[in-house]
């Protein structure tokens, strides 16, 4: 990949030209950041440089979806963004048609600089990967219902969600709502709410929270578990 950084279009024979300090430099600039990163912190809102293939790309955190210290939403974005030009050469290279991912903060190399824009796929000209590492970023809740012999069934899924605390918070509701009612309606099995990733090949077996009370949800699923 940097091969091409090193190919002379010299105007003069013996010199450098304006076209090849320019080259010289950046590379330099970019040997500079990936030796020394700027720390990228959760919580910060700022753009991460995360490791696709053997590219560097420039991710962008979901507003209020960047908090978690292992895993965030982000948008692979062109290392231009947001000029006009970037966004529609980042069409054409695929980037906008990946949409939000689940990022693991283990793959973040460190804070986006511009030194790293030699390193991506736009600067090569090439298109994203169907396959960058990163899943998608719905979430969901399920209720898990779990016998005293260990087996077990979902009793409840909710989603999709697209922020974790969406999802969190509405499994924390549902956890307080299920305190000592469970046990009345299913004796001897413990329910239990959290939040996950959303399945999408699962997506019929999920019930849409949204404008609706997830309590009543839960206490329609319990009615129909207990007939």
């Amino acid at each position: 990949m940097t091969s091409r950084l090193f190919r002379r279009r010299s105007h003069a024979p013996g010199g450098l030209s304006p076209e090849d300090h320019a080259t010289i430099d950046a590379f330099r600039a970019m040997l500079a950041a990936v030796r020394d990163p700027q720390p990228w912190a959760p919580g910060r809102a700022q753009d991460a440089a995360v490791r696709v293939g053997p590219f560097i790309e420039r991710a962008h955190p979901r507003p209020g979806d960047d908090h978690g210290t292992e895993v965030i939403a982000v948008a692979l974005v062109h290392p231009d963004t947001p000029h006009a030009a970037a966004y529609l050469h980042g069409h054409q290279l695929g980037y906008t048609s990946k949409g939000w991912l689940r990022c693991e903060t283990t793959t973040i190399l460190g804070a986006w600089q511009p030194a790293y824009a030699i390193l991506t796929h736009a600067a090569a000209n090439l298109p994203l990967p169907d396959n960058v590492g990163m899943a998608p970023a719905h979430y969901s809740v399920h209720v898990e219902a779990r016998r005293p012999d260990g087996t077990g069934y979902t009793l409840l899924r909710l989603g999709p969600y697209t922020q974790t605390s969406l999802a969190a918070r509405d499994a924390d509701r549902l956890n307080t709502a299920l305190e000592g009612q469970a046990a009345a309606v299913l004796p001897g099995v413990t329910l239990t709410a959290k939040d996950t990733p959303f399945d999408v090949s699962a997506h019929e077996s999920y019930t849409d929270p949204h404008g609706t009370d997830p309590a009543a949800l839960l206490a329609d699923a319990l009615t129909g578990a207990s007939t």
